[in-house]
């Protein structure tokens, strides 16, 4: 027996033998912080390789893909074709940007503001305001399934987080436009501009491309390629903020952005949780 061999086999007798001299505690405790290292290697892994790659998979579209095939009168459908964001039409950056998250370049993944307006109404038991910035869901819809729950919120904060440490904003956005549900089975901008209008992403037209951004709030009930009058009202309104806003510039530092949009975004996620836990709860009773 080689000296590698025995050194092995000596650690091996080692962690074996500290295990036994363990009591029951001591093992659960040891069995619970190795599972949670475990994960968060895991999910260290996880945006690290999305990074670079798109997911494979998403938790949503194996979670369609079984409610359509449970469904006798709903087809089973399955279209997505990834692009880089070179080969994404400039018209549908920018009605994503000022349908959805008007203030993406300047916020690290969360609007405090619309977090706060949100948490009083839900509270109130009015409409619920939508505060997701389009970090959250690229998050949301990339690692997580759709589940309404604390914890799968809390979850998502922490991929969020972790994205905007690792990602660029035109990585998220790239990511985000590429696996975002735009129909039944039909995922990413390319497969939705094929399945709607018949061409590529990068032919968007500006009313193509407000069509599209409008129905990402309901996708299962809406369809760009044939609008309702409701749809195309709001795709028209989506139209006239895009010529307000302009280009939006995704290479753009922070240094370069509007200082008083900024300010505006100082606040943390940090702050809404203590803001929660004290002024949030007397605001909703109000």
């Amino acid at each position: 027996m080689t000296s590698k061999k025995r050194k092995k086999r000596s650690k091996k007798s080692k962690g074996l033998k500290r295990w036994k001299q363990l009591n029951f505690g001591g093992k659960v405790w040891r069995v619970i912080w190795v599972g949670l290292l475990a994960v968060w290697g895991f999910t260290i892994f996880q945006v690290l390789f999305c990074a670079v790659f798109n997911p494979p998979i998403t938790p949503l579209m194996a979670k369609r893909f079984f409610e359509q095939t449970k469904d006798p009168d709903r087809p089973v459908r399955f279209e997505r074709d990834y692009v880089p964001l070179s080969q994404i039409s400039e018209n549908l950056v920018n009605a994503v940007v000022v349908s959805e998250d008007g203030l993406f370049m300047y916020h690290r993944g969360f609007d405090v503001h619309q977090m706060k307006l949100a948490y009083v109404e839900s509270k109130k038991g009015r409409r619920e305001r939508g505060g997701s910035t389009i970090s959250q869901q690229t998050a949301k819809n990339c690692f997580l399934p759709h589940k309404h729950s604390m914890v799968r919120k809390a979850v998502e904060a922490y991929y969020t987080s972790l994205i905007e440490l690792v990602w660029s904003k035109k990585r998220i956005m790239e990511c985000y436009l590429n696996v975002i549900e735009f129909g039944d089975g039909i995922y990413g901008c390319e497969a939705a501009s094929q399945h709607y209008f018949g061409h590529s992403a990068k032919s968007l037209s500006k009313r193509e491309a407000a069509l599209l951004a409008v129905c990402l709030p309901t996708p299962l009930k809406s369809n760009p390629g044939r609008p309702s009058r409701y749809l195309s009202n709001q795709a028209s309104t989506i139209q006239g903020r895009m010529r307000k806003y302009g280009h939006i510039n995704l290479d753009a530092k922070r240094e370069d952005l509007n200082p008083r949009y900024l300010k505006m975004m100082d606040e943390t996620l940090w702050d809404f949780v203590w803001w929660m836990l004290t002024d949030g709860e007397s605001l909703k009773k109000r």
